[in-house]
């Protein structure tokens, strides 16, 4: 497979998980984290697919699109190692939906990084609050899910907090 393929299958994954993470958490009130937003294209989706809910935003340094930049009382500076913990400390367990695409194209890279980061994601969300990731993650409480079936297997992953 090409990487533009495989490129092409992780974007329509991504889209299809998003959409799906939307639709349901929408009965729930919690926040929405984004996890990343490098150029801004899934803060912009999840704009358009959220509403009645607030996104916050994860990001070491914006250097989005100034099209799909989220408000500065939105986003959140600093490494997620930190930032983390002190959402959880601001919102408690109450994302309703999280969205991470915080990989690079080093597989073994990304793979130790989701490995490191899951502890920290794992509290922020809410009970039955879904978590929809471009990588493997590693949570002891949450629950991987099926895939919508418009998405493509090991392009994106979803995980539940039952509950």
């Amino acid at each position: 497979m090409s990487r533009l393929d495989v490129f092409i299958n992780r974007m329509v994954s991504q889209r299809a998980c998003i959409d799906f993470a939307a639709e349901n958490t929408a009965g729930m009130t919690g926040p929405v984290f984004e996890l990343g937003l490098g150029n801004g294209r899934t803060y912009d989706h999840l704009r358009s697919v959220i509403s009645g809910r607030d996104i916050y935003v994860f990001e070491r340094e914006v250097a989005s699109n100034p099209a799909s930049t989220p408000p500065g009382d939105r986003t959140i500076l600093g490494d997620v190692f930190e930032t983390l913990p002190q959402a959880l400390e601001r919102f408690g367990p109450t994302a309703s939906f999280i969205h991470a695409d915080l990989g690079g194209h080093n597989l073994k890279k990304n793979d130790e990084f989701a490995r490191n980061i899951s502890p920290y994601v794992e509290p922020l969300l809410a009970k039955g609050g879904l978590m929809v990731s471009s990588d493997r993650m590693y949570f002891e409480g949450l629950k991987e899910i099926d895939l919508p079936p418009d998405a493509v297997a090991g392009r994106c992953f979803i995980y539940q907090k039952q509950g």
